[in-house]
C-alpha cells in the first residue's frame, strides 16, 4: 500500500474532524479544506486540485440540488396544509386507542418522507402530550415509536436529503434505495419503536411537560387519502422507472413509449408533478393564496441550501480520492483483506457520527470515502444496500454533540441521563438493527 496516499487520506480525515470539532468550522468549508490537503499531500498539481473541486462539485450538484430543492418545497406545502396531523389522526382512529404506539410509529414513518425530521416532530409532539395526559402512562410509550418512525424514514427513504445525497455520490439508483429503505425500515422501526418504547416506558416515567397546551387546531385537515396519494405519487413513479431500467423492463414496450415513461419516472419529473399536485390540492384549492404558497416554498429552500452545498463538498472529497488514486489503492487493499465494503461504510459513518454529531455530515463523509472503493461491476442493488448501510451507521449513538439529542430532551421534558437511556439507546438499536437487516439482504442480492 502506498504510504504517501495513506498519509494523505489520514491527514485529510483528521483535518476534517479537527476543523469541525475543535474550531467549529462549517462542514462545507471543512470538507473542501480536507479535499485540498489530500490533493497537496498526494502530489497533485495545484491547478489540478482546483479542477477536481469544480468537477466534484458540479457532478454532484447537478442531481442533488434539483431533488433536494423539490423535496423541500413539497414537504413545506404538506406541513402547512396540516397533512401530518391528518395522517396521525387517521392512524390513531383506526387503532381506536389500541396499539397506539404502532400507529405513532407508522405516522412518523410516512410523515418524514416529505417533511424534515425536526419539523415533523415539533408538529406532532402535542399529539403525544395529549395521549400521555389521557392515559397517565409514560410519555416515552408514545414518543419513542414516533421518533423511531421519523428517524428511520428521514435516514433511509428518499426524497429526504440524506439518502438522496449518498445515492448520488455512490451513483446508486434512487428507486432501489426506496425499495430497500422500506424493506430495512419496517423491522428496524418495529424493534427501535414500539418494542423498545414499551420496554423503556416501564423504567422511565415521563409526564407531558407543563406549559405546553394540547393543540386545538380548528382547521379542516385535508383528506388522508389525498395526503397518501400525493406522498406516494413520486415514490411510485421513481420505483416504476427503476423497473423500466432493469432487465424486467426490456422488450415489453416500444422504445419511444419507454423513453417517455422513463422521463416521467425520473426523480426530477416525479417531484415536479408532486409539487404541482400539492400546490393545487393542498394549497390553492384549500384557499391558500399563491403569494403565501410562494413564501412557504421559498422559506423551505434555506435549510435545503445548506444540505445541497454540503453534499457538493462531499462529492469533491470523493473526486479527490479518485483523482489521486487513493480510491483504487484502498479498494485493492480492502479486497485483499476480504473486508466487506458494507462493513467499512457502516463503520466510517458511525465513527464520524459519534465524533461530530451530525448524521448528514456522517453520511456524506462516509459516502465520499466509500465511493472510490466501488468496483465497476458493483450492481445497482448492492449500491442501494450500501446507501442504507451508511444511513444506519450515521444514525447511531446520538448524544450531546447532536442537535437531535437536545431537541428530544427539551420537548419530552427529560434530563440528560434519561435522554441517554431512551433516545440514545433507540438510535443505537435503530442503527444496529438496520445494518443487520442490510447484511442479511446482501446474502440474497
Amino acid at each position: 500500500m502506498d504510504s504517501t496516499l495513506l498519509l494523505a487520506i489520514g491527514a485529510g480525515i483528521a483535518l476534517l474532524l479537527l476543523l469541525i470539532l475543535k474550531f467549529r468550522i462549517q462542514a462545507f468549508i471543512a470538507l473542501l479544506m480536507a479535499s485540498i490537503l489530500v490533493g497537496i499531500l498526494a502530489g497533485m498539481q495545484p491547478l489540478n486540485i482546483i479542477d477536481t473541486i469544480k468537477i466534484g462539485m458540479g457532478n454532484t450538484l447537478g442531481f442533488v440540488a434539483v431533488v433536494v430543492g423539490l423535496g423541500a418545497m413539497f414537504g413545506a406545502i404538506l406541513e402547512h396544509s396540516g397533512g401530518a396531523e391528518a395522517v396521525a389522526g387517521f392512524l390513531l382512529n383506526k387503532t381506536k386507542n389500541k396499539n397506539t404506539a404502532w400507529a405513532l410509529m407508522l405516522t412518523g414513518f410516512f410523515v418524514a418522507i416529505p417533511v424534515f425530521f425536526d419539523v415533523a416532530f415539533i408538529i406532532l409532539v402535542p399529539l403525544i402530550y395529549s395521549l400521555q395526559r389521557k392515559s397517565k402512562k409514560s410519555l416515552l410509550l408514545y414518543g419513542i415509536p414516533l421518533l423511531a418512525g421519523l428517524a428511520i424514514t428521514h435516514a433511509f427513504i428518499p426524497p429526504t436529503p440524506g439518502p438522496v445525497a449518498v445515492a448520488d455520490i455512490l451513483n446508486a439508483d434512487l428507486g432501489w434505495v426506496i425499495v430497500f429503505g422500506f424493506i430495512v425500515g419496517i423491522p428496524t422501526a418495529i424493534v427501535s419503536g414500539p418494542l423498545f418504547g414499551k420496554y423503556i416506558a416501564k423504567r422511565i416515567h415521563i409526564e407531558a411537560p407543563e406549559g405546553f397546551e394540547d393543540a386545538a387546531d380548528q382547521r379542516q385537515l385535508p383528506s388522508v387519502g389525498v395526503i397518501f396519494s400525493i406522498i406516494g405519487l413520486p415514490i411510485i413513479l421513481i420505483v416504476c422507472n427503476t423497473v423500466l431500467n432493469s432487465p424486467l423492463g426490456d422488450n415489453w414496450l416500444p422504445e419511444s413509449i419507454k423513453n417517455w415513461l422513463q422521463m416521467v419516472g425520473h426523480p426530477f419529473v416525479a417531484l415536479i408533478l408532486a409539487n404541482l399536485l400539492a400546490w393545487y390540492v393542498l394549497g390553492v384549492r384549500r384557499g391558500t393564496s399563491r403569494k403565501a404558497l410562494q413564501n412557504i416554498t421559498a422559506k423551505s429552500l434555506a435549510p435545503a441550501g445548506v444540505i445541497i452545498l454540503l453534499t457538493g463538498a462531499g462529492g469533491v472529497f470523493k473526486e479527490t480520492l479518485i483523482a489521486t488514486g487513493a480510491g483504487d489503492m484502498l479498494a485493492t487493499y480492502f479486497s485483499e483483506m476480504g473486508l466487506s465494503t458494507l462493513v467499512f461504510a457502516f463503520v466510517v459513518a458511525a465513527l464520524v457520527r459519534i465524533l461530530q454529531g451530525s448524521a448528514t455530515v456522517a453520511m456524506i463523509t462516509a459516502a465520499g470515502v466509500t465511493a472510490p472503493l466501488l468496483l465497476t461491476e458493483t450492481g445497482a442493488m448492492d449500491k442501494a444496500l450500501l446507501v442504507i448501510a451508511i444511513a444506519a451507521g450515521a444514525s447511531i449513538l446520538s448524544h450531546v454533540n447532536d442537535s437531535g439529542f437536545w431537541l428530544v430532551s427539551k420537548y419530552l421534558g427529560m434530563n440528560e441521563e434519561q435522554t441517554f437511556r431512551s433516545w440514545t439507546v433507540m438510535t443505537t438499536l435503530l442503527a444496529l438493527t438496520g445494518f443487520s437487516t442490510v447484511l442479511l439482504l446482501s446474502l440474497f442480492v
